[in-house]
């Protein structure tokens, strides 16, 4: 389900406008979609895609916080031993997730058994920026830096994992594994600590050298953005009444 840009900028007033309309609004794109039915994942998979005008503002009488922008305060992210001969900690901060409100679930599947969904999202754009502070040990040497950075995804695909750990009101756990990049562009200031070594050249290494070293930095990447959507999504989605929305 498509909306055009009037029918985006008319639900998003009217959930300014009244917060109630738009509860019973969401409540409605899911009411066709029912437990142990043939079409349940579709359904919800169509439900997710047209819920989009709602991601910039949330659904506050819902606990949902706004989606586009995602926001994480704080993820960080510990290798090895920075004590010792080799390892290192990248702390994040302040961070800003842009572009879910023109994402789309490519694919859907509800794993009852696991307590689980899953679900492919693709992005033609996503951005990201904020605050970081890296320190490191290699062969003994310490080294520490800090700045801001930001980054931007093109032609971009991920999977994501939700699983519950118990019952209504349990923690949740989120698994985020990259399905593909198109084109990457990231900016790292001060990378090599006021060294007189122009943060252009650096970005040019970076951008044009990423897709080889990918398969590497890959498992490093899906765990950090795994460890900040959980955080997210326990945010906003812990006590959601599912059971409310969709029915037996």
């Amino acid at each position: 389900m498509r909306h055009t840009v009037p029918n985006i900028l008319a639900s998003l007033l009217v959930l300014w406008l009244n917060p109630t309309i738009a509860q019973r609004d969401v409540f409605r794109l899911f009411e066709n979609c029912r437990y142990g039915k043939p079409d349940f994942d579709p359904c919800v998979k169509k439900a997710f895609n047209a819920v989009r005008p709602w991601f910039k503002l949330g659904i506050p009488e819902l606990n949902v916080a706004p989606f586009d922008p995602h926001k994480a305060s704080f993820v960080e992210q510990i290798r090895g031993d920075r004590e010792g001969f080799a390892g290192y900690r990248l702390k994040l901060s302040n961070v800003s997730e842009y572009g879910w409100t023109a994402s789309e679930v490519t694919k859907y599947k509800t794993d009852h058994k696991n307590n689980r969904i899953i679900y492919s999202q693709y992005f033609p754009e996503k951005s990201l920026d904020g605050e970081y502070d890296f320190q490191s040990k290699l062969l003994g040497q310490p080294w520490h830096t800090k700045g801001i950075w930001n980054l931007t995804l093109y032609d971009y695909s991920q999977t994501t994992t939700v699983t519950r750990l118990g019952g209504q009101g349990s923690l949740l756990k989120v698994r985020v594994v990259i399905d593909k990049i198109g084109d990457m562009k990231l900016h790292i200031s001060d990378l090599f600590r006021g060294a007189k070594f122009p943060e252009s050249i650096a970005d040019f290494v970076i951008n044009t050298m990423w897709q080889p070293s990918f398969p590497f930095i890959k498992p490093l990447i899906n765990d950090l953005v795994s460890v900040a959507f959980t955080d997210i999504f326990n945010e906003s989605f812990r006590y959601f009444p599912l059971h409310e929305v969709i029915r037996s």
